[in-house]
């Protein structure tokens, strides 16, 4: 759907990029899926740079309040950057708040089934996501993801 106006390659790309911060962020619940494939570790390779820098004490937070702020809240930035980039860190608030339950039931559970799968189903449910919205970024449409999408909208005006 693009019904704020036609987007320029530039916005498509920039509206791509933000996406790298769940991705990075999601990398962690693929250990199992890591461990039992390790062909599927050279998709990581592109994201070593983004991996370094994000191994600094709060990258994370500074990276998620710059976007926020300085992106988001950017009125001057097309409608389209500003969609993207709210999403992406929705997506990224929601796997932090997936890591907080899993740290919680994982002390208690161990490295059991279950855990693997709920781990497995959160890394493929977030890459699913950014696959499907970094394609939708670059073909010039909106991403939209059932309910994430709606709170975006609300947001983003």
């Amino acid at each position: 759907m693009n019904w704020r106006g036609s987007t320029t390659v530039s916005d498509r790309i920039f509206a791509a990029l933000p996406y790298i911060l769940p991705l990075v962020y999601g990398i962690g619940f693929g250990v199992f899926i890591f461990r039992d494939f390790p062909i599927v570790q050279l998709l990581l390779v592109p994201l070593t740079p983004f991996l370094a820098v994000y191994n600094f004490p709060f990258a994370g937070i500074i990276i998620f309040f710059l976007l926020f702020f300085l992106v988001v809240r950017n009125p001057d930035i097309s409608h389209f950057i500003r969609f993207n980039t709210m999403q992406a860190i929705l997506l990224d608030i929601i796997l932090f708040l997936c890591q907080l339950v899993f740290g919680l039931l994982a002390g208690s559970l161990g490295e059991g089934l279950l855990v693997q799968t709920l781990s497995n189903v959160i890394f493929l449910g977030m890459l699913a996501a950014v696959v499907y919205s970094v394609a939708q970024s670059l073909m010039g449409r909106y991403a939209e993801i059932p309910t994430l999408s709606e709170a975006v909208h609300m947001q983003v005006r």
